[in-house]
């Protein structure tokens, strides 16, 4: 490769590097340093296994070897000068003479076990440690009457096994350092057009958040002229100043979303904690939702006490409480009702008196794009994707949600999101029931 090919390659990845956002490139270096890592510890595991496998394997045939080496000298020990290499010998003849190799290092001839075998006995092959070195040790009683004991010394053994030993320790050293270069390398390689998609899809949110941002600040700007105009006029119409203020939620409601899905879009930006009063919350959801249901002739009933404060971000629970309302109006004939309680968790119970969930949707109906063939004879468009941004706006909050399973099949259906509690301020006095809603039990919308 000639030196302005290297300039160009390195000019591309320069561009795919500037184009990523740093949080990006921060993430897909992580996460290819752990899969390296993974690579290395499951290499490890695997030298780990081998190695042992072959010391133990290693071990055997050296003893094998070394008990094979002391029964051939024993065999043919006829006198003890000219013993085998790394070997001593002790003879001791019926009549009780006991003769040795020259050069046997003094306490490791093993006496007692002369004796046992002599008088008949079999004693086990032994090892002694005489002024650090290692001796194996056999006896043995031969059929003419004398009883031969063989020395070995294993230093030339031990030293064979160390060297085998260091050699296979710097091959897993070498094999471990390898895995992980690889494994890094080939988790950059699997992650770039995973990194890439995600870079695309976070930057479309950006972007459209971006070009929502500005007709949604003069949207909420002339509602609030609008409103400001119609409160100074004396005889305007109440029900349009009140559709005016509902106006004016939505819209600072539309941006406080927009703001959470531009949050949710930068995978190192520190989503926002503060007390949220998930009761006021459900009651907001509602009355949004009341003019949409009041068309298909939908009841929107709340049960709760008068407040029950969890933490995260108002904006995302809200929208995981509206898609939760939003699926159950779809789907109930008459009535949906809302239940806010509190045991260890606090609890948000959204039922409705529909058919009930299709069983075949029920183990991935909080995946994404989970639509049934009721949505297509509906007319209206469903995309799947409520329940699934429910799921994930729960786990965010360190929470959960799940359906409910119903004794009968025909009771409409019941989710249940449950989020940690922070604070309860039930004005309730200990031993009573439950407060009811300042607005009367159950409140109807």
């Amino acid at each position: 490769m000639t030196a302005r090919m290297r300039l160009r390659t390195r000019g591309r990845d320069a561009g795919r590097t500037a184009g990523r956002p740093a949080g990006e490139v921060v993430l897909a270096r992580r996460a290819a340093v752990r899969l390296g890592v993974q690579a290395a510890a499951l290499a490890a595991a695997l030298v780990v296994l081998l190695t042992t496998a072959a010391v133990v394997v290693l071990i055997e045939a050296q003893k094998s070897q070394v008990t094979a080496q002391l029964d051939g000298a024993i065999a043919r020990a006829d006198d003890v000068d000219d013993p085998p290499a790394g070997t001593f010998l002790v003879l001791r003849t019926p009549d009780g003479r006991v003769t040795e190799t020259s050069g046997l290092p003094a306490g490791v001839m093993d006496r007692n076990a002369l004796d046992e075998a002599t008088a008949g006995g079999h004693p086990p092959a032994v090892e002694r440690n005489v002024d650090h070195t290692q001796y194996e040790i056999s006896t043995l009683h031969r059929a003419d009457g004398t009883t031969v004991q063989a020395i070995l010394d294993l230093t030339a053994n031990h030293a064979e096994r160390n060297r085998l030993l260091s050699t296979m320790l710097m091959t897993g050293v070498v094999g471990l350092v390898a895995a992980g270069a690889v494994g890094t390398w080939l988790g950059h390689r699997a992650l770039g057009p995973l990194s890439a998609a995600l870079t695309l899809q976070r930057r479309f949110v950006a972007d459209a958040g971006h070009e929502l941002r500005t007709p949604l600040t003069l949207l909420g700007t002339r509602a609030q002229l609008l409103r400001r105009r119609l409160r100074r006029d004396p005889d305007a119409d109440p029900r349009l100043l009140t559709e005016t203020e509902g106006v004016v939620t939505d819209a600072a409601r539309l941006t406080a979303i927009l703001e959470d899905l531009l949050l949710a879009a930068d995978p190192l930006a520190d989503r926002p904690c503060e007390p949220v009063d998930l009761v006021a919350l459900c009651r907001d959801v509602l009355d949004a939702a009341a003019a949409g249901a009041a068309t298909h002739q939908v009841e929107l009933r709340l049960t709760a006490p008068r407040t029950v404060q969890v933490e995260g971000s108002a904006a995302a629970l809200h929208r995981a409480v509206t898609a939760l309302v939003d699926n159950a109006a779809h789907h109930a004939h008459r009535l949906v009702s809302v239940a806010v309680t509190t045991d260890d968790d606090a609890v948000v119970e959204v039922h409705d008196d529909g058919d009930g969930v299709d069983p075949a949707l029920a183990p991935r109906l909080f995946d994404r794009f989970t639509t049934s063939a009721r949505h297509a004879e509906s007319g209206r468009r469903r995309y799947g994707l409520g329940l699934a941004l429910v799921a994930e706006i729960a786990a965010v909050h360190r929470g959960r949600v799940e359906l409910v399973e119903l004794v009968e099949a025909d009771e409409g259906a019941t989710f249940r999101l449950t989020l940690p509690i922070a604070a309860v301020h039930d004005l309730r006095a200990p031993g009573t029931e439950a407060a009811p809603d300042p607005a009367g039990p159950p409140r109807n919308l």
